[in-house]
């Protein structure tokens, strides 16, 4: 998972792989003072730290700002504060970056965030998902034929599931090239995240694709999505929770991730 979050950035519309926000903690250097909510409300603002160039999670330019950036500002208005953004697409810049929030980042009790990073209430339920075409008879993985092969995020854990269980797989670097394959019949499935294939299935009206939930049970393929705080205070960290919470019980967060064809899952 982490290989994969990690991958090379590509400087046009892409997803990078799981979690923009990820690869954003693991190469973050934390400064050192924590981040009060005295501070965030003085300033007037909460700063999020965010891709300008990889919708659905975030564009700089367009009239589609990505779900990260509408949900942000939702948050900042639960503070009474508006939101500020913060463009990073490299390693230097999310080390120089002094942001309060990021989204969807991976939430696990077995692995907290590193560099001071800590992470909000769960919102989300996210993980990979088997994508076929709308007309495929596949309705498992067992079900595909042994020369059918799956497209893959090279170098992931899905991937090397998938090769142990012996299935034939086609690597790629990024999930938006392997449902392109899927469309194209270069491929019979696709092991991807359901935001990949339902903000492809938004665009591609006539020619959607199904899921298929082959991954259920493996909860290494399975995590809950939450916001992170870098270094907050008590008083941040329980402020955002309860936007979230607000933001959850009145359909906010649905409505919003429906607009960019997700459907929102209850964190487990």
């Amino acid at each position: 998972m982490i290989r994969a979050a990690c991958a090379a950035w590509k400087p046009r519309h892409r997803f990078v792989r799981y979690a923009v926000s990820l690869s954003l903690l693991m190469l973050w250097d934390a400064p050192a003072d924590a981040r009060s909510l005295e501070t965030v409300i003085e300033r007037g603002a909460l700063t999020l730290c965010a891709s300008p160039n990889a919708l659905p999670f975030a564009s700089k330019t367009g009239p589609v700002p990505g779900f990260q950036i509408e949900l942000g500002e939702k948050i900042a208005e639960q503070l009474g504060v508006k939101l500020t953004r913060e463009w990073v697409v490299s390693a230097i810049q999310y080390r120089r970056a002094d942001c309060d929030l990021v989204l969807d980042v991976i939430a696990r009790k077995d692995t907290p965030p590193a560099g001071g990073v800590q992470v909000s209430r769960p919102y989300h339920r996210s993980g990979v998902v088997l994508a076929v075409p709308s007309d495929s008879p596949a309705s498992s993985l067992a079900s595909l034929g042994s020369d059918q092969r799956v497209g893959v995020p090279v170098g992931s854990l899905v991937s090397m599931t998938l090769a142990k269980g012996g299935a034939a797989t086609s690597p790629f670097v990024f999930e938006d090239d392997i449902v392109a394959a899927l469309a194209n019949r270069e491929i019979e499935a696709a092991a991807v995240t359901p935001t990949t294939v339902g903000w492809f299935n938004l665009q591609h009206a006539d020619k959607p694709l199904r899921l298929i939930p082959a991954f259920d049970n493996d909860q290494d393929l399975n995590w809950n999505i939450a916001a992170g705080l870098l270094r907050p205070d008590d008083k941040l960290r329980a402020r955002v929770d309860a936007a979230i919470e607000a933001l959850l019980a009145d359909g906010t967060i649905a409505r919003i991730y429906a607009r960019y064809g997700i459907e929102l899952r209850s964190p487990q």
